[in-house]
């Protein structure tokens, strides 16, 4: 072969290998992950991406062009994979734009923010693409807790009639919360009568319930303890012999101590559960802990199924937060592994606001950390009296999750998923009942010996 054949062959392998890398991505699976706070919709491949996106906002469509593919079936069942009860999306078209880019066309319900980005590949996924759809309103979290709870009251108090002189006299102190929360003006001078600002001891009237109004009667305060359950979404946490997933038992878990929190009152003031996710999504670390602050929880508990690579390791854990090291080799390599659930999970590592919210929740506290260690203790012989306990006393490491500067937090892994007897305990109605009782047992015990202060709006 001469020198000018061997040019021309090797122009054509030059142009063939720029064809393949065109067209060498092949999509392998999608999803859809609604949710309140923001949709998303993830589309794995063998390769990565390239995209282009246009946001039109009457009709609010996203339209996204990705290009080097052609369309497959794995892709046209995106269609099929929205749901009804999607806060977000209405529907999904795909087609074949061009002959090597498919145009994908999300129809959404009301005005959005989207995230458009890519993740390499981790754990069992390969490259996916991610567009996450946030709402431009975003809802109040304390101001649809403060509502659910005065929905409760009407229900249990029917109406009466009342006379004009004492419609005058009667106060709605729920009602009196919604407004001081969702009131813009800036705050008067404060008087000795006046509530304490953020971070500033609590009288003992409101150690002892909360403030009272100027007629005498006491003002209700809501307790909120924020329950998050660990992974979801993309992050299916650990995944037992038996095909269990993480995910999936914790959150029943988190219904099931909901139902028990909401039913409970401490001296007289109605408790209010938070689920940082109340369904099958992915939330960022850091975005469990400013929910948490977000509701101004008293208490933050992170639910957990712990994993190990045999099948011995067995019994329940509790961990807290730590500023200067992990507690054993153990209680590391567990915080290590928890910290990765936003790499499997896919955070959006070039968001401006990822960054700024991570900077605010790495702020913990002498204070904060002591009182974990209470709630962990309390928490830990409770549970200590329904099944086997892993370590008799409360770990630390650095769990990001816990970070929370103003918020008790801690971390409890339930059992070892990866245990097959206690897999099955985990999946038996009969021990997740008694697994929450004793949960709330801990709480009310941690709230007996430490009483809630009063309520102060903290800056996000």
């Amino acid at each position: 072969m001469n020198r000018r054949d061997l040019l021309q062959t090797g122009a054509l392998v030059l142009l063939l290998g720029r064809a393949q890398i065109a067209r060498g991505a092949t999509i392998l699976a999608v999803r859809v992950w609604p949710a309140p706070e923001y949709s998303r919709v993830t589309i794995e491949s063998d390769g990565q991406l390239s995209t282009k996106q246009l946001f039109v906002p009457s009709p609010p469509r996203l339209a996204v062009d990705i290009e080097g593919i052609e369309l497959n079936p794995a892709l046209r069942e995106l269609v099929a994979k929205v749901r009804p009860d999607d806060p977000n999306i209405a529907g999904i078209r795909v087609g074949q734009f061009s002959p090597t880019v498919v145009r994908l066309v999300i129809d959404l319900k009301q005005a959005i923010t989207p995230q458009v980005f890519t993740l390499e590949p981790v754990a069992a996924y390969q490259h996916r693409l991610v567009l996450d759809l946030y709402p431009k309103e975003a809802a109040d979290p304390l101001a649809a807790l403060i509502a659910e709870r005065l929905k409760d009251k009407e229900t249990v108090a029917a109406p009466t009639p009342a006379s004009p002189a004492s419609a005058a006299r009667a106060h709605d102190p729920l009602g009196d919360l919604i407004a001081q929360h969702t009131r813009k003006a800036a705050p008067a001078p404060a008087s000795p009568a006046s509530a304490p600002i953020s971070g500033a001891p609590a009288a003992d009237a409101a150690r002892a319930g909360g403030p009272k109004d100027s007629q005498g009667s006491k003002t209700e305060r809501l307790i909120i303890v924020a329950l998050d359950p660990g992974h979801g979404g993309e992050d299916p946490g650990a995944i037992g012999p038996g095909g269990t997933r993480e995910k999936d038992v914790v959150l029943k878990l988190a219904h099931r101590l909901r139902e028990r929190i909401n039913a409970t009152t401490i001296n007289g003031n109605p408790m209010r559960a938070y689920l940082t996710r109340d369904g099958d999504f992915f939330v960022p670390l850091h975005v469990r802990v400013n929910k948490a602050r977000q509701v101004q929880a008293d208490l933050f508990v992170s639910i957990h199924a712990d994993a190990f690579y045999t099948p011995r390791p067995q019994g329940a854990s509790v961990f807290a937060l730590s500023q200067s090291g992990a507690s054993s080799s153990a209680a590391r390599w567990m915080a290590a592994k928890e910290n990765k659930a936003d790499l499997i999970g896919g955070l959006n590592v070039k968001s401006k606001d990822a960054h700024v919210q991570r900077m605010l929740f790495d702020m913990s506290t002498t204070a904060q950390i002591k009182d974990s260690l209470k709630l962990g203790d309390t928490l830990l012989k409770e549970i200590g009296r329904v099944g086997k306990l892993h370590k008799p006393k409360v770990e630390q490491a650095g769990f990001a999750v816990l970070k929370a500067p103003d918020i008790p937090s801690v971390l409890v892994e339930a059992a070892f998923i990866s245990n097959p007897e206690e897999e099955t305990k985990l999946n038996s109605e009969a021990y997740q009942e008694q697994l929450a009782d004793a949960l709330m047992r801990g709480i009310e015990g941690y709230f007996a010996k430490n009483p809630p202060l009063a309520r102060t709006r903290r800056s996000i």
